[in-house]
């Protein structure tokens, strides 16, 4: 990447390319999600509220080429909000260009400035390439996740 990339929040002018990105992160995960809910987390993400956060990361040539959700919530063991980084996407042929830690960096430095104490993420124990950049950028908590679905 000739230039560093350029961050902004996702806006509702962004839909089309916010979908694509957003298609090829489902698609990584092997996943359909409901359009309906495709539909609702966007207005989630750019409408009245924000309940929840996004961010899209533009190449020199203004290409969307990656994408991150994220969310806060407060927490037991502080008195300020955990944030939860819930989504993490890069284009395959934009990878290798240091956006996935520009969009890490992203949201570290929105949570500080939004009073969180810490940033934390789930990712595929597979996902070999997405750990090694985790393993640069954060520690990894050590904790195994479990869950029950409704």
């Amino acid at each position: 990447m000739s230039e560093p990339v350029r961050i902004s929040p996702v806006r509702p002018e962004d839909r089309e390319e916010w979908l694509g990105l957003w298609r090829g992160y489902t698609r990584f995960y092997e996943t359909d999600v409901p359009a309906e809910v495709t539909a609702a987390t966007f207005e989630r993400i750019t409408g009245p509220g924000e309940e929840l956060h996004g961010a899209i990361a533009r190449d020199a040539d203004g290409t969307a080429v990656g994408l991150v959700h994220w969310l806060t919530h407060p927490a037991t063991w502080t008195t300020t909000d955990y944030c939860y980084l819930e989504d993490l996407f890069v284009s395959p042929d934009a990878r290798g260009g240091r956006i996935g830690e520009a969009l890490i960096a992203h949201v570290r430095d929105w949570a500080s400035e939004h009073g969180s104490s810490k940033v934390y993420w789930l990712t595929a124990e597979t996902n070999a390439t997405a750990r090694r950049l985790y393993d640069r950028v954060a520690a990894h908590s050590g904790f195994v996740q479990y869950q029950i679905a409704l």
